[in-house]
């Protein structure tokens, strides 16, 4: 039987622009405001059943997965609880607060659910399938909903900057701005002007009046590329800026509030920089509070077909092919640039190119050369040698996977008729089915 609840508590749900959801000891609904009937209702009455039920109705279950519940937590712990439950690239923010009674028990339990922008169109820096891939998609979608400033280290070309911008379409500040602000190469005079903005004749060339990107960031998310580059004397003052979210533009006197999240990016040993005294070790600590690595395409061989694909058809050539003997050239490749440097390799084979298939002859002279990585041998499989059938079966596996198009335009591309397409397909598990719904 429901308890009969006291009006302000269930009139309490509807100040809340999130949904928001009332709930019993044993996870039963008691109340729940307009914005939950809307997102997790399923047309039928939601009082007095089970939370998990309502979302899994919905499409975004409590249990598996890995996902915790957030009220078990609480239970046991006695605190609120914050918890990120993932669900097929979808992403849902739950805060949970018990309400307590006269005696300091928990008796009610007050839930919030902040459903995360849909990240099914990932970057091309963070194409990938790796185990690497979705611990690092983990981390990021973990970061997302909250306030603390995210430090992101990896080598140039990982794909810093597309991370930050992923964790800020993911965030409560999704609608704020997203300001970028290059650290490396910029003079003391230029990098300050930059971030705080300079007044009108502050210095020779200042002929009018400029505001800094630490202003323009107000209510979104500030992203620091390359920090470990800012000048030692500037950063006191970006440290300032932080602790108290005020500046002064160059050659002003009146304070400036700024509020906003900041994400950090650097490829440098920042603790080495600090042991070194070439980086202030308080400002460390306040940029690094979460830090992320961003693995190296070498780390991550696996993902090279897949990451080809797709910037092949970002670059616009949607019909090009890799031959089995480019694909291994690029998988032996280590890739010193990363993504970056891969994006640049095939723009140059696509340009090079006659017919729908990329060759080794099309790639640069020092990938056709490179030897056969000692770390490619226990990846899925490209040793010097494989048998022919077996090579087929993985390049068709691959083709499948990256092309966008349905069974007959694929064959068309390969160069094949239909029907030859769906007999070798039919000879690989799982696939005939997948090309009949595409």
């Amino acid at each position: 039987m429901l308890k009969q609840l006291r009006p302000e508590l269930t009139s309490l749900l509807d100040c809340f622009s999130l949904p928001a959801v009332l709930l019993e000891l044993d996870h039963t609904v008691l109340a729940a405001n307009q914005a939950y009937r809307k997102q997790f209702g399923d047309g039928k009455p939601l009082q007095g059943r089970h939370c998990d039920e309502i979302l899994q109705s919905a499409g975004m279950p409590c249990g598996g997965a890995g996902n915790e519940c957030p009220l078990d937590r609480c239970l046991q712990s006695g605190s609120v609880q914050h918890v990120l439950h993932l669900h097929d690239g979808r992403a849902l923010q739950i805060d949970l607060f018990p309400i307590r009674n006269s005696s300091g028990k928990p008796e009610y339990f007050l839930e919030l659910l902040a459903p995360m922008p849909n990240q099914d169109t990932p970057p091309p820096g963070l194409v990938g399938q790796t185990p690497l891939m979705q611990q690092l998609e983990h981390l990021l979608h973990r970061a997302a909903p909250s306030e603390v400033p995210v430090l992101l280290l990896g080598e140039s070309g990982t794909g810093k900057e597309l991370a930050a911008a992923m964790i800020h379409r993911a965030s409560r500040r999704a609608q704020g701005p997203f300001v970028v602000l290059d650290c490396s190469g910029l003079s003391e005079t230029l990098f300050e002007s930059e971030l705080f903005g300079h007044e009108r004749g502050a210095f020779t060339g200042a002929q009018s009046r400029k505001i800094g990107l630490a202003e323009a960031a107000n209510g979104g998310t500030l992203f620091l590329d390359e920090v470990g580059d800012i000048p030692l004397p500037l950063q006191v003052k970006l440290l300032r800026l932080l602790e108290t979210g005020t500046f002064r533009r160059v050659g002003g006197i009146e304070a400036i509030r700024s509020e906003f999240r900041l994400i950090s990016a650097t490829h440098r040993n920042l603790e080495a920089m600090v042991r070194e005294e070439k980086f202030r070790q308080d400002l460390y600590y306040r940029i690094s509070a979460f830090p992320i690595t961003l693995p190296s395409l070498r780390e991550r061989r696996e993902d090279i077909p897949q990451i080809a694909g797709y910037l092949l058809q970002r670059l616009g050539y949607p019909r090009l092919r890799l031959s089995p003997e480019a694909l291994q050239a690029l998988l032996a490749h280590d890739y010193p640039g990363n993504v970056r440097e891969l994006r640049n390799i095939l723009n140059r084979a696509a340009l090079l190119a006659d017919d729908v298939w990329i060759l080794p002859e099309h790639l640069p002279s020092n990938l056709r050369s490179a030897p056969e990585p000692e770390s490619a041998a226990g990846s899925p499989g490209f040793a010097n040698l494989v048998p022919l059938a077996e090579m087929e079966e993985r390049y068709l596996r691959w083709a499948r996977q990256i092309h966008l198009g349905d069974r007959r335009s694929l064959a068309h591309s390969l160069g094949i008729s239909e029907r030859t397409l769906y007999r070798k397909l039919e000879s690989i598990s799982g696939l005939p089915e997948q090309v009949e719904h595409a």
